[in-house]
C-alpha cells in the first residue's frame, strides 16, 4: 500500500510521499514513489504515484525517456504548454501501460491499477494539481478540494480536513504533513517510512525544499510522541460520560 499527499497552499504546491511496498507480510520493500522534472526558471513538475509498482514504474519511465528525447521528438512533459497538457500526458501514459499489461486496460480494479498526482508550475501560468484515477481520467484541485490524498487515504484524512489552512506557511504544512503520515503508519502497517517531500514555492520556477525524513529523524519522533501525548490530554481534558441511576 501507499500513503501520497499533495496539497495547494497561497505560498505555492506541497507533496509528500512514503516509500513502502509489500507483496506480503516477508516482502517489504522501499521505492521511490515521487519523481520530479525540472527545467530551471520555464517548469517543475512533480508526480506521485500509488498501486501497483510495475505499473507505475513503467509510467515513470516512459515519461522520463520522453523528456530526455532529442529535441523531444516524443511527446514530453518538458514540452507540454500547459498543466492541462502534462495531466492529459500523464493519464494517456497510464493508459498505455495498463492497455499493454491488461485485458482492456480501463477497470479501476484490474490488477495493473494506479492513481496517481501530478502537480507544478508551468511558466506564464500559475501552479497547478490534478488527481488522475486508473481509468485515465483526472480531476484539478480547487476551492472545495484543496489537496488530494492517494493509496491508504483514511487514517491520516482528519487532521488535513480538521487543520489545512491555504495561507499556513511550508513550516506549518510540513508538521500536517508528518502527523497525518503517522497517524496512517500507526493504523496500517503498509504505509512506512522514510517519507520523500517537496516543497514548491509559487512562481519560483525552481525545485524548492526537498528530501526525505527517515523513521529515526529526531523531528519526526518529537511530532509522533508529541501528538500521542496530545491526543491523550485532549481525551482526558474532555467530559466523561454519564450513566444514569
Amino acid at each position: 500500500m501507499t500513503y501520497c499527499v499533495g496539497m495547494v497552499l497561497d505560498r505555492g504546491l506541497v507533496f509528500m510521499s512514503d516509500t513502502r511496498t509489500n507483496a506480503g507480510l516477508d516482502n517489504i520493500s522501499t521505492f521511490r514513489k515521487m519523481t520530479v522534472w525540472e527545467q530551471p526558471g520555464e517548469r517543475v513538475i512533480t508526480l506521485m504515484a500509488a498501486g501497483n509498482l510495475a505499473t507505475t514504474q513503467a509510467v515513470v519511465s516512459l515519461l522520463d525517456e520522453r523528456s530526455k528525447s532529442p529535441e523531444h521528438r516524443e511527446p514530453s512533459l518538458l514540452a507540454v504548454p500547459s498543466m492541462f497538457q502534462a495531466a492529459r500526458m500523464v493519464a494517456e501514459t497510464l493508459r498505455e501501460v495498463i492497455d499493454q499489461h491488461g485485458d482492456g486496460g480501463l477497470r479501476s480494479d484490474s490488477t495493473f491499477h494506479a492513481t496517481l498526482v501530478i502537480g507544478g508550475q508551468i511558466a506564464g501560468s500559475p501552479p497547478r494539481l490534478f488527481m488522475i484515477y486508473p481509468e485515465g481520467n483526472f480531476i484539478e484541485s480547487g476551492q472545495d478540494t484543496p489537496f488530494f490524498q492517494i493509496g491508504e487515504t483514511k487514517y491520516g484524512r482528519p487532521i488535513l480536513v480538521r487543520a489545512y489552512d491555504p495561507a499556513m506557511s511550508f513550516e506549518a504544512a510540513m508538521k500536517l504533513l508528518v502527523v497525518s503520515f503517522d497517524s496512517t503508519l500507526k493504523a496500517n502497517l503498509t504505509v512506512g517510512p522514510p517519507f520523500d517531500f517537496h516543497f514548491y514555492e509559487a512562481d519560483s520556477l525552481r525545485v524548492g525544499h526537498r528530501g526525505r525524513i527517515e523513521p529515526e529523524d529526531p523531528y519526526f519522533q518529537q511530532v509522533s510522541k508529541g501528538w500521542g501525548d496530545a491526543l491523550k490530554e485532549a481525551l482526558e481534558i474532555l467530559p466523561d460520560y454519564r450513566f444514569g441511576e
